[in-house]
């Protein structure tokens, strides 16, 4: 692997795939730009854009960065996309066509299960929908096996999409659709980022692949300063108010000047509560609700990040030391420099 804060060349390789054998086939040696999207906000995490010199069909389309550093070269992989919305213009003199293309998971999103549709109580979650994507996409599946089941039926909605019936089936064993680069479809386990471990650092010293600007923004719209917690049953009345008063809380009644409430009516609990447990309960609950998103703009080199991935940053200009956040986006510019324009989040607890 090459040192990405180093100088090198860089160049691009397109390919198409053959969708039998997922591997490179034909070399396109007439692409004049890319640009790709990583979005896991997107129900198919991204989408790439090709301007090309003639017409293609519908294929899949394979990227490749090519470095050149001390004499040795590498291939690596952005993405594999599918052909699916050519337009083209002429400018009296050469031809110029623009494509839009998207991930192997738009097989997913174009059809639908059969009416009825439906898995019964106790099916394995994981192994049904590996089965159920390997017989809809193309694209190779890899299989995870877990021995979480299904505790009722699930029903397919009559317009759901295979994409979004797998997508929610998953969610029932805490995992997620995920992609690599070579197209392959993936399930990933939710985690949060506390639980992950940074695989890459930025920092803004003189040897970073971190250009200088960045943005960061928050939201403190319905983060609540007080929960209100009330449980009844026969004859169990238990009531329960937080307030978070404290003046260097971002969030208090003190720095908003105005209560935010958040009440919640019988929670669950194992067995009887006491009411010291209901205070406990809205305690927990409101230090629960006091964290902030933060979301941070930046752009940097080329290096082997993806969406899901933990970083650390160390903006120390922009106040950021040892910011451990998550990946939710990339667009990556095939050209010179293979600049990356990145979006992450981390969290800050406001209170407690």
């Amino acid at each position: 692997m090459p040192d990405w804060s180093k100088s090198m060349t860089q160049t691009y390789e397109y390919y198409v795939v053959d969708p039998n054998t997922w591997t490179d086939s034909e070399l396109i040696s007439n692409v004049k730009s890319c640009s790709i999207s990583r979005d896991s906000d997107t129900d198919t995490l991204g989408s790439a854009s090709f301007e090309v010199n003639d017409m293609l069909g519908e294929c899949y389309i394979r990227v490749y960065l090519i470095t050149l550093q001390n004499g040795i070269k590498e291939k690596y992989p952005l993405g594999t996309y599918l052909v699916q919305t050519p337009s083209s213009t002429y400018d009296g003199k050469a031809r110029s066509v623009s494509i839009d293309a998207y991930t192997p998971l738009i097989e997913l999103k174009e059809t639908k299960p059969p009416l009825g549709y439906s898995l019964l109580k106790g099916a394995k979650i994981m192994e049904s929908a590996y089965l159920n994507i390997r017989e809809q996409a193309r694209a190779p599946v890899v299989r995870t096996d877990t021995d979480d089941v299904l505790y009722g039926d699930f029903v397919a909605d009559t317009d759901e999409t295979w994409l979004s019936f797998d997508s929610d089936l998953i969610s029932n064993a805490k995992y997620t659709l995920d992609l690599d680069e070579m197209g392959r479809i993936l399930f990933a386990p939710k985690q949060d980022i506390g639980s992950l471990q940074p695989i890459w650092t930025y920092t803004d010293d003189n040897s970073s692949i971190l250009y200088p600007e960045m943005s960061m923004t928050h939201d403190l719209y319905g983060i609540p300063n007080v929960v209100e917690v009330a449980y009844s049953s026969g004859n169990d009345r238990y009531y329960s108010r937080v307030v978070n008063d404290d003046e260097n809380s971002l969030t208090s009644t003190i720095a908003r000047g105005r209560e935010i409430l958040y009440r919640e009516t019988n929670p669950s609990f194992v067995g009887s509560p006491t009411q010291k447990q209901v205070d406990d309960y809205a305690e927990n609950l409101l230090s629960e609700l006091s964290s902030l998103e933060y979301t941070v703009s930046y752009s940097h080199g080329y290096c082997p990040v993806r969406l899901g991935d933990c970083v650390r940053l160390n903006y120390t200009r922009a106040g950021l030391r040892d910011v451990k956040a998550k990946v939710i986006s990339q667009t990556i510019k095939c050209e010179s420099g293979c600049s990356v324009t990145e979006k992450a989040v981390f969290t800050k607890k406001l209170w407690r």
